[in-house]
């Protein structure tokens, strides 16, 4: 029971980094009212394993603690990715959590922007919006490749396929 504890842990800590990693590496791409959070793609690891929503959660609270706009981001980012992630992590499909990343992040970032920069609300909930969509299509196509690796499946100890 505790090694499969520190396992859990373990794997969190790892889909928190690699999505730090990937936003910073990133960056110029990964804020402001256009975007394309390569990272977002691992919010279909929670479609795979529920308790990977923590990993995601620490992930982007600390890559957005580097955004232009800390201390926002960090809240409504973060904020964004919960309910994202318990909307997927309820979800008997793959493909809706497109569906949910796309509008969940669209309307919380782009009122972030309108509230905090005065950025055109529906513009930017837009721009947000099609930045994701591209992203969640482009990841949804990669984890549909993976769910169908046994190895992959494996090493995420996936729960659900």
């Amino acid at each position: 029971m505790q090694r499969k504890s520190l396992r859990r842990i373990t794997d969190n800590a790892i889909v928190a980094a690699i999505y730090f990693v990937l936003t910073i590496l990133l960056s110029a791409f990964s804020y402001g009212d256009i975007q394309f959070r390569i990272a977002e793609m691992l919010l279909f690891l929670i479609f795979f394993r529920r308790d990977f929503i923590v990993g995601l959660a620490l992930g982007t609270i600390v890559a957005n603690a580097f955004s232009p706009l800390i201390p926002w981001d960090m809240l409504f980012g973060t904020l964004a990715t919960l309910i994202v992630g318990g909307l997927i992590s309820i979800t008997p499909k793959m493909w809706p959590a497109i569906i949910y990343a796309t509008v969940i992040n669209g309307l919380i970032i782009g009122a972030e922007l309108y509230f905090i920069l005065g950025f055109p609300f529906w513009l930017s909930t837009l721009s947000v919006a099609l930045g994701e969509l591209v992203v969640m299509l482009i990841g949804y196509l990669v984890f549909l490749s993976l769910r169908k690796n046994e190895y992959f499946t494996n090493i995420i100890m996936a729960q659900r396929m």
